[in-house]
Formats: structure tokens, sequence, C-alpha cells
């Protein structure tokens, strides 16, 4: 294993160097896998591996893992399976997760545990989007303080510049695919996040929490 960088599952290769690499083990990615195909993977990954992040579980695979790993935690919003190791908490700052509207916060939940997993301080500031800003500034002083800032947004996705113009660190944009017929399942709110007129924001791809969360990390570790 330690040769070759990988273990070879038959079905699957875990990529078992990754945590050298990257500062944290192979997430999972569980949709499309069956529960034999997890279990399997699971089972190698916790040998090897202290923390463990399983994006995409539906609950039924998991109530299947719990009976037989029964430290794997689990956030049914975000559908995400965990197993937290016991780690220093990253000292250098906050990251805050901002959701526009309650329908967002699955989304922001998957940043936030992957975050929490990860190893950073998170702060949670949920349904305080544009169409009501004045509960979004009546956290100014939280965003002010942050490392870095999740903003997770659909419809026409606007709150990613508004918050970009009011702070100074680096702001990640999450488009949801929440919102009515001419938002097509995210896009609009995509196209929107991608030509901020405000700089220093960057954006994942629809609905893709987990990625806005790891990155956020690296960006506060």
């Amino acid at each position: 294993m330690k040769t070759a960088g990988f273990c070879d599952l038959g079905f699957a290769k875990l990529d078992t160097d990754r945590k050298a690499r990257r500062g944290f083990a192979e997430v999972i990615y569980c949709s499309g896998k069956t529960k034999e195909q997890l279990l399997g993977i699971v089972g190698q990954l916790l040998k090897a591996r202290h923390e463990l992040l399983l994006t995409r579980l539906e609950s039924q695979n998991f109530a299947y893992l719990k009976s037989i790993f029964p430290h794997l935690e689990y956030n049914s919003e975000a559908k995400l399976g965990y197993f937290k190791a016991r780690k220093k908490i990253t000292p250098h700052g906050a990251v805050v997760v901002i959701s526009a509207g309650t329908s967002d916060i699955p989304v922001a939940e998957e940043a936030a545990i992957t975050l929490e997993v990860m190893g950073s301080r998170v702060t949670r500031l949920y349904d305080v989007g544009v169409a009501g800003v004045h509960r979004l500034l009546h956290n100014i002083r939280i965003l002010k303080k942050a490392k870095v800032i999740v903003v997770v947004a659909g419809m026409e996705g606007a709150l990613a510049s508004l918050v970009s113009g009011l702070v100074s660190c680096p702001i990640i944009a999450v488009p949801t695919s929440c919102g009515y017929g001419a938002s097509f399942q995210g896009l609009s709110a995509l196209l929107s996040m991608l030509n901020s007129c405000s700089p220093g924001v960057t954006v994942v791809n629809i609905d893709n929490g987990f990625g806005a969360g790891y990155f956020a990390h690296l960006v506060n570790k």
C-alpha cells in the first residue's frame, strides 16, 4: 500500500496517499454505490485514517453502516456521513457559512460539517438573504472577523456579491438549485456569482457545499 499509494478493492482503488498530499483523507461520493461497496470502502478507510466524510449518503445506507460502525454520525439535511477525529481546531480564524434562505440550509450544512470535520471553527448565519438585508447587516461584526466566508444562495444568487462588498476576506460562493422556473435548477445563480462585480469571489459548482467547505478549510488553514 505504501509503495503503490492506493489500495485495490477490485471495485474501487482507494487513494491511501491523499491525506499526505492534501491534508485530508479521500472523501467518498456515495451516490450510485451499493451498501456492500460502501462497507468495503469505509472499513478500509477507517483502518488507515482517523477521519471520514461520506457525501450524498442516503439514510438507509447510513443506517446499514451505523449498525457496523457505531461511531459514524449523520446529518440528514446535508446527507453527509462523517466521523470526527480528535484533532486540534485550526486556531487562525473562523469560517462563516451563510445561507440566503432556509431552503439553502442543506447545502450550507454540507459545507459547515465538512469544515468542522477537517478542523475549522464554523459560525453559521442562516436565512439572511438580500430580500431582508437588515438580517445580514445585524451580523456585520461576525462577518468582519471571518477569515473566509462561504455564501450559499439560490434564486438570483446576489448574496455573494453583497457580502463580498462588505468584507475584506475571500468569499466562496455556492449556487443552489433552489428557485422558480427560470432559475434553471441553479444555473441563474451560478452565472450571477461568476459575473460578480465585487472582486475576491470564487465560485464552486451548483449545490457543491462539500467543495466549498473543503476549499474554505484550505484557505483558513
